[in-house]
C-alpha cells in the first residue's frame, strides 16, 4: 500500500457545515472564514509531507478551491493533481443554520458558469473536471449542448469525469460510459460511493476500470459513521491492527485493485494521520471477506444518509 493511491478531498473544510460525523472537536471552535483556511491549510500541509500529490474540490465546497489556489500560491508547490466538481452550487452564505446548503443544476449554463469560476481560481492547474452527483435521472443524459460542451473541454486536454450518489450508482455510471459525441466517449473517469457499509458499486467500478476508465472511490468513511460508530467487524479488525476502524474502512477500498484513488476526507491534521495509516495496512483475503458482513442494503443505506444533518 501507498500514499499515491489516496486523494485528500476538501468536502468537510471548504465549508462550516458538513454531514460528516466526528467533525465537533476536529473545527475550530469558531468557524470564521479566516479559522476554516487555516485549518485547511494545516491538513494541506501534513497531506504533502506524507507524499499525497492528489487533492479533490468542488464548486458546492464553499471556498474550498479558494483555499486550495490560496495554499498552492503560497507554499509554491508542483505536481499536486486537481480534480474538482461542478453542478451544485454552495448557498449556505457560510452559516451553520442554512436552510439550504447547496442547490443542484445539471445544465450547460451551469457548467458554463462554474468552469469559468474554477478556471479563475486554479487555471490549468485542474487536471479532472466532474459532474458532481450524477443520477440517472439527470437531464443531462439528454442535453445535447451540455454533452457538446463536455466533449469540447476533454478535447482541449481535461479529463472530464462525473461522481455519483444514491442507490442506483451502478445504472448511473454504466449509462455515464455510454455516453459518445461525434464517436468518442464523453466521460474518461468517475467518483463513486464505495465503503463496507454500501459496496454495491463495485462490480460497475471495476468494468469501468477494466474498460481503462480512472475509478475514484469517495465517502470511503461513509461520511464518518465508520470512523464514529464502526460496526463489530471492523472494530475488530482495527483492534488486530492496533489501529483504528478509519484505517481499516481506507484499506478495504485500497485493497479492490480496481480503486485508481480513495478519497478521504479529514477535518484535522490527527484525523489526516489516522486516515492515513491505511497506507501501511495490507488486509487478508479472510480479513476482507470478513468486512463484507456489515454491509447494508443500498436503499436504506442512502436513506440514512440524507437524514444526517447539516452540523
Amino acid at each position: 500500500m501507498s500514499v499515491d493511491r489516496i486523494a485528500l478531498g476538501l468536502a468537510a473544510l471548504g465549508r462550516p457545515a458538513y454531514i460528516n460525523l466526528g467533525r465537533d472537536g476536529a473545527l475550530p471552535p469558531v468557524r470564521d472564514v479566516d479559522s476554516m483556511r487555516a485549518a485547511t491549510f494545516a491538513v494541506l500541509d501534513d497531506a504533502y509531507a506524507a507524499g499525497v500529490r492528489h487533492v479533490d474540490v468542488a464548486r458546492s465546497y464553499g471556498r474550498s478551491e479558494e483555499f486550495l489556489a490560496g495554499w498552492l500560491a503560497e507554499r509554491g508547490h508542483a505536481g499536486v493533481e486537481i480534480s474538482s466538481k461542478w453542478g451544485y452550487a454552495y448557498v449556505g452564505e457560510w452559516r451553520l443554520d442554512a436552510g439550504v446548503h447547496e442547490v443542484k443544476e445539471h445544465s450547460a449554463i451551469r457548467f458554463a458558469t462554474q468552469w469559468a469560476e474554477t478556471l479563475a481560481l486554479l487555471g490549468d492547474r485542474v487536471g479532472l473536471y466532474q459532474v458532481h452527483s450524477l443520477t440517472v435521472d439527470s437531464p443531462l443524459f439528454t442535453d445535447e449542448p451540455l454533452l457538446e460542451a463536455l466533449a469540447e473541454l476533454a478535447a482541449n486536454g481535461v479529463a472530464v469525469g462525473f461522481s455519483t450518489s444514491g442507490p442506483a450508482q451502478a445504472d448511473a455510471i454504466e449509462r455515464a460510459f455510454a455516453l459518445e459525441v461525434a464517436g468518442r466517449p464523453v466521460f474518461s473517469a468517475v467518483q463513486s460511493t464505495w465503503n463496507v457499509l454500501e459496496p454495491s458499486a463495485g462490480p460497475a467500478l471495476a468494468a469501468a476500470h477494466a474498460a481503462g476508465n480512472r475509478v475514484l472511490v469517495k465517502e470511503t468513511l461513509a461520511n464518518g459513521r465508520l470512523a464514529v460508530e464502526a460496526p463489530a467487524a471492523v472494530r475488530e479488525l482495527a483492534a488486530a491492527h492496533g489501529t483504528g476502524p478509519d484505517a481499516v474502512a481506507v484499506a478495504a477500498v485500497l485493497a479492490n485493485d480496481w480503486v485508481d484513488r480513495a478519497v478521504i476526507g479529514p477535518a484535522s491534521p490527527a484525523q489526516l494521520a489516522a486516515n492515513l495509516r491505511a497506507a501501511r495496512l495490507d488486509l487478508t483475503a479472510e480479513e476482507r471477506e470478513s468486512l463484507a458482513a456489515p454491509a447494508e442494503d443500498p436503499g436504506a443505506y442512502w436513506r440514512h444518509r440524507s437524514s444526517l444533518e447539516w452540523d
